[in-house]
């Protein structure tokens, strides 16, 4: 599967391109901005791209108001196919937000039960009751997403609107060539839903890729082989910060022992979850972090631990945004891509990822672990690599068992010697290829 040798990039189209975030009916072509930024994308080292909402909506793209139309707001269909056309002749994959378990008020389907009620040939697409009422004074009660009525719960039970998705699903793949879906709340999808959609996308195109968005629990309930590919690791997301901002690296490495370790009882070995950062729903990480110097420490981590990277657009370059300053904040438009430092890194650790097969496929073994520092493994076949990990100030001397005296950072290009143990300065993080 192509994604499990990639990097992904992710962009909240809305967002970056300054939509305004009401619906106006106004159109522009904002989607067309994207195109400024292939070469920072392709310099990145990503060779893919998540698209969040970016069709018809009421406001921020989850609340759907027509599956087959880009949002006006961002210009037509022509318009993204234009984008879409130049990605994938720089070899970049695309996969959009499928955002199946809700639509918006302004979906046409709903507004026609609120005009004919009993009447409407659409009133079991969603989840009625005319004997209630809603937030909205509707004089009819519908299900909302997680009592957001905003969002009007599909009902994935209903034939009609199964096929009203995947003809959706079966257009963007005809006019955009698209590779794969994100699955907005697919904890919250119908599993039959799921299988059917995985079963239908299977025969759709080759190697389509389905991830799943799921915030906690077991993943293996929406990912399997009759399922998504892929899920968000938000265990590991968490973890991450966690450790770096309590100095207590125990507590990442035990979220990847418990998911990919060498235990038979190992929660997700042979499975590729997506790693991240950030988002567009959580604060960016250069605001989360207690010291900037745990920054690009925070990146090798992740790019070095299983799973497929991907990056939030702007965190590259060291934006900051906190949750609580709310969501549009978190989601800010650009007029152009910046380069920094950290942005030289990630590239780095992209080009390091998509080279070895130990860093997409590798068994994970943890092989130095103290509150600050760790050292863990990454091996399949005759691929190997360590990464070594100092978050504290000062120079830390590792000594283990290291089956070689030499290697290549793929960080940096250097060469390290660790014969007599490795040698590890103040914050750093290293991508180790013993020779």
């Amino acid at each position: 599967m192509w994604a499990y040798e990639s990097v992904f990039y992710q962009i909240y189209p809305l967002g970056l391109c300054g939509a305004p975030f009401e619906n106006d009916g106004v159109l522009e072509h904002r989607i067309l901005k994207v195109l400024d930024f292939i070469d920072h994308i392709e310099k990145l080292g990503c060779n893919a791209v998540y698209f969040s909402p970016l069709f018809e909506s009421d406001t921020h793209g989850y609340n759907t108001r027509d599956y087959l139309m880009i949002d006006k707001r961002l210009g037509t269909n022509e318009d993204f196919k234009k984008v879409c056309d130049a990605l994938h002749k720089r070899g970049i994959k695309i996969i959009l937000d499928g955002v199946f378990n809700h639509v918006g008020r302004g979906f046409t389907q709903f507004q026609d039960v609120l005009q004919k009620r009993w009447d409407s040939p659409y009133k079991d697409w969603f989840h009625i009751n005319f004997d209630g009422n809603s937030n909205y004074n509707d004089g009819l009660w519908y299900e909302g997403w997680e009592g957001n009525y905003d969002l009007v719960k599909l009902n994935l039970r209903n034939e009609e609107v199964v096929q009203h998705i995947f003809h959706a699903v079966s257009e963007w793949v005809k006019e955009f060539d698209i590779d794969g879906l994100r699955l907005d709340v697919a904890y919250c999808l119908d599993r039959d839903f799921l299988k059917r959609l995985r079963s239908f996308t299977d025969g759709l195109k080759e190697d389509f890729f389905l991830v799943g968005e799921i915030l906690g629990g077991d993943y293996k309930t929406i990912m399997n082989d009759e399922m998504c590919h892929s899920a968000t690791n938000y265990e590991c997301y968490k973890g991450l910060h966690s450790a770096f901002n309590s100095m207590n690296l125990f507590e990442i490495i035990h979220s990847l022992l418990r998911q990919f370790g060498p235990e038979n009882w190992t929660l997700y070995r042979d499975k590729h979850l997506f790693s991240f950062v950030d988002n567009h729903d959580v604060s960016r990480i250069a605001s989360i972090l207690q010291k900037p110097e745990h920054l690009k420490l925070i990146y090798t981590l992740m790019y070095g631990m299983p799973g497929i990277p991907i990056v939030y657009y702007g965190s590259e370059w060291g934006v900051k945004a906190d949750k609580s300053q709310g969501d549009p904040a978190l989601r800010p438009a650009f007029d152009k891509p910046e380069w920094t430092d950290l942005s030289d890194h990630i590239a780095a650790l992209s080009k390091a990822e998509k080279s070895s097969k130990a860093l997409q496929y590798g068994d994970f073994k943890s092989l130095v672990l103290t509150n600050r520092q760790c050292i863990f493994e990454r091996e399949i076949g005759d691929s190997r690599v360590m990464v070594a990990i100092n978050a504290d100030e000062n120079e830390y001397r590792a000594d283990f068992n290291a089956r070689a005296g030499r290697a290549k950072d793929l960080v940096t290009g250097e060469t390290v010697d660790f014969g007599g143990g490795l040698k590890m300065p103040g914050y750093s993080g290293m991508i180790l290829e013993p020779y």
